[in-house]
């Protein structure tokens, strides 16, 4: 299996290995950071396919985040032959499409994440999966899996042993990349996850489980960019013992943050040099926070200072790319070839995504919507925008410049330039419900050797921004910004659905032609622009509700807050029973547009719209830390507020 496409990806003897496999084998692979292990499973799907005649679809590939299924689809095309149509899916993406054609009866969208896992895990031991679309899958492959805990590494488990008897797999993890043991709450069942999957394999496949290692690295191309990668054997030999763990990880801890603090400092991101070196540099950079309330704070910075730049998005938020309202809406065509799909492209390049062409973005919405005769049933594609079932490489962000990013959303990313907030020294542990520490050093090490491993170049410590003012509010699952007094609430971070989707822009609290609007939102409204909330009313929206807000770009309403921003907020400010200590804020700033994205409803609204009967328009998304302003002088008498002269 040999080509020029090939030539400057020349396989190690262990990659080679990994790649060689038969169909039918269990292998476990470790592979370090940036130990290609991409391109590896790229070569490796190649072989099934070819070699070893498996179908496309008798290939499952999971993975964790639509990043890295877009950089995987990416290598696919790039340096794959024969695995050209295999296709790869996020864990929730494969669970909600499993469910979906096991219980069409079901909407599964109102469902929370977790919820949907552990369905898909008991519809797995039913049966689901002989009665799914390609049946039980010839080959499973899985990226990640040191990050497998709680529900969804039960969900893989259930898979990988249903699939035993004529099945194989190839699954790769690094346990000191292992960094999502916060989503299990517990400290004692946290600590019990660590390795359990790999663990579970050894025992499960004992007899016939290919152990592999990936030990060299490709990523990084310079000393600065190594000097984590020793300490990483280290963190994937902690002792058993949990007290000799904790100690050995505490160590191990303290010699990366040494490290961290020995790189260049990159400066203030108050100074016009530091700030200019962000907005020119010619390659990608990262800037890696602890938490998200850093990401908000530094993010913040950013945006005052007129700095292009990206949030990494949670692996929850699915915004439809904004080139299928043109596509759904440009004929009335029921089927459509692909060249006239790409007739329909040609009108909207400012909204297309740079690293996608026409043929990926045919064979990806081809995947939901397969029309008779090699065409694209324009219905299907409707349907699969309606219930959230687009391929996941559509739905993630396009690569940019500059991204703000926790560690754990940069998971498996890799940068020309990582700069990394320094962290804090490991403190004494401190008690929690007289029971149980509330910090795990070995996830505090294994957090910081995932940041200092990022880069490809240059590795950058920049000091910690002062966030004693981001709070989390556990209830909510959201940030936001308090103040000296603990029952302050100055602002709410805003997440992928605060803007209404029920009805087009127009439609619904603000009197604006819907037709022009989303010809504005074509035209005018670009991702890191300004927005704003203003308060329509003071009328709550319901018991549990706060009044509506109209979401505000260069002073001209573009939607409006959904319901679930409402409920949020005013669970926020609502403290004390049924009471509010002040109104409500009559405006909330600071916000930004994440992205233009693509909204299907009901073909009757867009009719009422005069937006023609394809039930499909645009919207937009916001993100940032809003800040609440109270003192806003506003006038209610038309039905828009107008903030007054004084």
């Amino acid at each position: 299996m040999t080509s020029d496409r090939f030539e400057e990806h020349v396989l190690t003897a262990a990659q080679q290995t990994v790649v060689d496999q038969p169909w039918d084998a269990r292998v476990l692979v470790t592979a370090g950071a940036g130990a290609g292990k991409t391109h590896t499973v790229v070569r490796r799907l190649d072989v099934l396919v070819e070699r070893e005649e498996l179908e496309a679809g008798e290939i499952l590939v999971l993975t964790f985040s639509r990043a890295a299924v877009r950089e995987l689809r990416e290598r696919i095309d790039r340096h794959a032959m024969a695995a050209r149509r295999v296709r790869a899916q996020t864990f929730d993406s494969w669970a909600v499409g499993l469910l979906r054609q096991a219980y069409p009866d079901t909407d599964w969208s109102v469902v929370s994440f977790d919820a949907r896992i552990v369905a898909a895990a008991e519809a797995i031991a039913q049966g689901a999966l002989e009665v799914s679309e390609h049946g039980v899958p010839g080959h499973v492959v899985i990226d990640e899996v040191q990050d497998l805990v709680g529900v969804r590494r039960e969900m893989v488990e259930a898979l990988l042993d249903r699939c035993a008897d004529n099945c194989g797999f190839t699954v790769v993890g690094d346990s000191a990349q292992a960094v999502y043991g916060f989503q299990v709450s517990d400290p004692d069942q946290r600590a019990s996850e660590t390795n359990y999957f790999f663990d579970w394999l050894r025992a499960s496949f004992a007899d016939d489980l290919v152990e592999l290692h990936l030990g060299d690295n490709f990523r990084a191309r310079s000393d600065q960019a190594r000097v984590a990668l020793p300490l990483g054997p280290h963190l994937r030999q902690l002792p058993r013992n949990p007290a000799e763990a904790a100690a050995a990880a505490e160590r191990i801890h303290a010699e990366l943050r040494a490290r961290l603090l020995e790189a260049p400092y990159f400066g203030d991101l108050a100074d016009d040099f530091a700030l200019e070196s962000l907005r020119w540099f010619d390659g990608s950079t990262a800037i890696l926070c602890r938490d998200n309330g850093q990401v908000l704070c530094v993010s913040q910075l950013l945006a005052d200072a007129g700095v292009p730049h990206r949030l990494q998005r949670s692996t929850r938020d699915r915004p439809a790319p904004p080139w299928l309202t043109t596509l759904l809406t440009g004929t009335e065509a029921s089927q459509v070839t692909q060249e006239r799909f790409v007739e329909l492209l040609q009108s909207q390049d400012s909204m297309l995504p740079k690293d996608l062409g026409a043929q990926d973005l045919w064979a990806s919405v081809r995947r939901v919507a397969r029309g008779p005769r090699a065409t694209l049933d324009m219905r299907a594609l409707h349907q699969a925008l309606a219930e959230g079932r687009l391929p996941d490489e559509l739905t993630a962000a396009e690569p940019t410049p500059l991204v703000v990013s926790s560690v754990h959303r940069a998971k498996g990313l890799e940068f020309d330039r990582v700069l990394v907030i320094e962290p804090p020294a490991l403190a004494a542990p401190r008690r929690v419900a007289k029971k149980k520490y509330d910090y795990d050093p070995a996830a505090e090490a294994r957090l910081l050797y995932v940041a200092m491993t990022r880069p490809r170049d240059d590795l950058y410590r920049l000091e910690a921004p002062s966030t004693w003012l981001y709070r989390k509010e556990r209830r909510l699952d959201r940030w936001y910004l308090g103040g000296r007094s603990t029952w302050a609430r100055n602002g709410l971070e805003a997440l992928g659905a605060d803007v209404c989707h029920d009805a087009p822009p127009g439609t619904l609290g603000v009197d604006e032609d819907p037709v022009r609007l989303q010809e504005y939102l074509r035209a005018a409204v670009r991702a890191g622009d300004a927005v704003q909330l203003r308060l329509l009313h003071q009328l709550p929206a319901g018991e549990d509700q706060s009044p509506p807000y109209a979401v505000l770009h260069d002073g001209r309403p573009i939607g409006q807050v959904s319901e679930q921003f409402r409920r949020d907020l005013c669970r926020l400010l609502r403290r004390s029973g049924d009471s509010l200590d002040h109104p409500w804020p009559a405006r909330v700033t600071g916000l930004r547009v994440d992205c233009i994205e693509s909204v299907a409803g009901s073909t009757a609204a867009t009719e009422r719209a005069g937006l023609g009967s394809h039930g499909v328009w645009l919207a937009v998304r916001v993100c940032g830390m809003g800040r609440f302003d109270w003192e806003a002088d506003f006038s209610f008498d038309t039905g828009f507020p107008e903030e007054s002269d004084r």
